[in-house]
């Protein structure tokens, strides 16, 4: 079973770009994660790939300090240098990611959003409803 979930912080605003011939959109971007070792705590800097709608959403709606959980499995690629040196890279690729902050990059506020390929909008009513009930303030319940 290969299967990760991070929380953690982006080092950088995403970069989106596409595939070449399907147009496929994809993010790229880094989330640093922090963890303890001994007692003192570690920054671990981990690549993620967000593939589909939720990379544009990604690319939209967080960047650079953006607080993210990232659901996904881990990626081990194989390369050479051009000194012939074989190396390896890890990286996340996210089916999931969800977003943990109070704002987003123009300033707007969400709540704990969460995009993935089945994202569907999720408006709140700010007038009267279909039943005649009047949507309320959270501030106007007693409790």
């Amino acid at each position: 079973m290969n299967h990760i979930i991070l929380i953690g912080r982006l080092t950088r605003d995403p970069e989106l770009r596409y595939i070449a011939g399907n147009g496929t959109p994809v993010a790229s971007f880094t989330v640093a994660v922090d963890r303890e070792y001994s007692k003192e705590k570690i920054t671990d800097f981990i690549d993620v790939q967000v593939w589909g709608k939720s990379a544009e959403n990604c690319a939209n709606y967080i960047g650079k300090g953006s607080l993210v959980g990232v659901q996904g499995s881990l990626q081990i690629d194989t390369y050479k240098t051009q000194t012939g040196e074989t190396r390896k890279a890890a990286r996340v690729n996210a089916n999931r990611v969800q977003f943990l902050d109070n704002k987003n990059k123009s300033g707007n506020s969400y709540q704990n959003q969460s995009f993935d390929s089945n994202f569907e909008p999720n408006f709140q009513p700010t007038e009267l409803d279909p039943q005649g009930f009047h949507a309320i303030d959270d501030d106007e319940i007693p409790f």
